[in-house]
C-alpha cells in the first residue's frame, strides 16, 4: 500500500439523491491525476448517511468504474461486529483488492474488545485489512500495541491507516511492524513529514480534488526528494488546512464544486460549511486550479 490513495466523497443532486455522473467525473479525474487507489466509502463517502442499498450501488459503481486501472478498496466497518462481519461474507470482492476498516465507534471498547473485533473481520475476509484508527471521530484509540500485536497475528493485515496525529504513536508502530506492513497517513496537512518518519503513503481527501499535484508530493516524499515534495506541500497547504475548518466532506464539496466537478451538498446531519470557510475555499480552488 504505496503512494497515494483516495477517499471518494459521495456527490448528490440537489434532490439529495447520489450523483453517479458526478462520481464518474471525479473518478475520472484522480486516475488521470495518477494517484495509486480510491476508497469507496470511506469517512469522506458519508457512509453513514447512506442506505445499504445506496452503498451496494456505490460499491459496484466504483469497482465498475475503476475497472482495474488502479487498486480499489472497500470501506467496511462499524460498531457492531457480527454485522461487519456479515457484510464482508455478502460482499462482492472482484474488483476489490481490500478492505478499510474503521475502529469500533461509539461504545469505547477496550484493547482487548478492539484485538478481538478486527480478528473476527480477519476470520470473514477474503481480502486483506487496512486497520484503520481515527480516535477523533470514534472515541477510542487503537494503541499502537494492538496494532502490532494485530499485524503479528494474521496476514490478512496488511496496513494501519493513522489518523491519530500522535507523532509517538505511529512511531512505535513503524520502529516495530513486520516488515510487509504498512503505516499510511490520515492527514493531508502532515503527509510530507510522515513520509520523511517511514510512512508509506496516505489516504487522502484533498486529492479528490488536486490528485495531480498531491499524488506528485507524495511520489517525492517517498523518493526522498524533499525539496521537490516541501514544495508542493506548501502549495497545497492552505487548502488541505481549510477543507476541515467547518466540517469534512462538506469542506472539500465546496473546492469540487468551484472545479465543476460535484454540487456543494451534503445530507443531514451534515450541513455544508459556513459562508465565511466557503468564499475562503472558493478562492483557494481558483488559486490552484
Amino acid at each position: 500500500m504505496k503512494g497515494t490513495g483516495v477517499a471518494l466523497v459521495t456527490p448528490f443532486k440537489k434532490d439529495l439523491s447520489i450523483d453517479f455522473d458526478a462520481l464518474s467525473n471525479i473518478i475520472e479525474h484522480v486516475i488521470a491525476g495518477g494517484v495509486e487507489y480510491v476508497v469507496a466509502l470511506g469517512t469522506t463517502g458519508e457512509a453513514p448517511n447512506l442506505s445499504k442499498d445506496e452503498k451496494k450501488q456505490i460499491y459496484s459503481f466504483v469497482s465498475e468504474k475503476v475497472n482495474g486501472r488502479v487498486k480499489c478498496i472497500a470501506g467496511i466497518g462499524g460498531n457492531n461486529t457480527p454485522e461487519v462481519v456479515e457484510t464482508i461474507k455478502a460482499f462482492d470482492f472482484s474488483k476489490y483488492d481490500a478492505i478499510l476498516s474503521v475502529s469500533p465507534y461509539y461504545n469505547k471498547p477496550n484493547q482487548e474488545g478492539i484485538y478481538l473485533h478486527y480478528m473476527e473481520l480477519a476470520k470473514a475476509s477474503p481480502k486483506p485489512i487496512i486497520i484503520y484508527n481515527v480516535p477523533g471521530r470514534t472515541g477510542s484509540t487503537i494503541s499502537a500495541a494492538t496494532t502490532l500485536r494485530l499485524a503479528n497475528a494474521s496476514d490478512k493485515f496488511i496496513a494501519t491507516k493513522e489518523a491519530s496525529g500522535n507523532p509517538e504513536q505511529f512511531m512505535d508502530i513503524l520502529h516495530q511492524k513486520p516488515i510487509n506492513f504498512s503505516v499510511i497517513s490520515g492527514d493531508d496537512n502532515l503527509t510530507v513529514p510522515f513520509l520523511a518518519m517511514g510512512m508509506s503513503g496516505v489516504i487522502s481527501v484533498i486529492g479528490n480534488a488536486f490528485p495531480k499535484d498531491f499524488s506528485n508530493m507524495v511520489r517525492f516524499g517517498l523518493k526522498g526528494d524533499f525539496d521537490s515534495a516541501r514544495e508542493l506541500h506548501y502549495k497545497l497547504y492552505d487548502a488541505m488546512k481549510s477543507i476541515f475548518l467547518d466540517g469534512s466532506p462538506g469542506g472539500i464539496k465546496v473546492i469540487l464544486n468551484e472545479l465543476g466537478l460535484c454540487e456543494n451538498i451534503v445530507r443531514l446531519p451534515l450541513a455544508p460549511v459556513n459562508e465565511t470557510v466557503e468564499a475562503k475555499l472558493r478562492q483557494l480552488a481558483n488559486k490552484l486550479k
